[in-house]
């Protein structure tokens, strides 16, 4: 809680933000890359942890309005939900039919304290030169891929090694491999590159690019 009343939110959570204004969606760029808001003039720094969460509509798009690439590249990952599985719309609609209520019986697993802890861990995780290198020979490939009209900016580099060593550290490691960095190369990067035209007339993926990318870069 601040001066004046105000509150900030540590989580926030943006339904269908390719629903909202441009103008709406340009407030959330100051809070997402420098963490802090401006409210009458006063800037405030927002409480640690901070999330930026939100979802698109993928099949309608009467009214939307798409989201400019700097936008998209201030969130660290995009990450497709899809349909449940048979099995896991059969025990929601089971949940449903006996009138219960999944969010009433939430409970907390970690602090905010936690959060911060782990975060710093993994900034501990020990990346390779070789490692570096070869996140930057990616991101160096896609800037001059034939299918690519936008290759990925420092910033996406950037996250591609945080992410990494997030995924070292869940693996119970404190060193990231090749692997890391594969892994989490979809759901980094696929968001930040823009198709060609020539591409999109093919029907090409920004996935399916990004696999062409970093099956031409060395692996160390």
């Amino acid at each position: 809680e601040y001066k004046q009343g105000l509150v900030m939110s540590q989580i926030v959570l943006a339904d269908e933000i390719n629903r909202t204004s441009p103008k709406t969606q340009s407030s959330l760029l100051e809070v997402m890359e420098e963490g802090q808001v401006t409210v009458d003039g006063v800037t405030y720094r927002m409480p640690a942890p901070f999330i930026v969460l939100a979802t698109q509509n993928p099949v309608d798009f009467v009214g939307t309005y798409p989201l400019p690439e700097a936008q998209l590249d201030r969130f660290f990952m995009k990450i497709s939900i899809g349909y449940p599985t048979a099995e896991e719309e059969a025990a929601i609609l089971e949940r449903q039919a006996t009138g219960q209520r999944p969010i009433e019986d939430l409970r907390a697993i970690c602090t905010g304290e936690d959060i911060v802890a782990l975060q710093g861990q993994v900034n501990s995780v020990y990346a390779s030169p070789e490692v570096r290198a070869y996140i930057a020979r990616i991101c160096q490939a896609s800037r001059k891929h034939a299918a690519l009209q936008l290759g990925i900016s420092t910033r996406g580099a950037i996250f591609l090694l945080r992410s990494a060593q997030a995924c070292a550290l869940l693996a119970g490691r404190d060193y990231v491999i090749p692997e890391d960095v594969q892994k989490m190369a979809a759901p980094v990067l696929a968001h930040r590159i823009q198709l060609s035209p020539e591409a999109r007339m093919r029907n090409m993926t920004p996935e399916r690019a990004l696999s062409s990318v970093m099956s031409g870069v060395q692996v160390p």
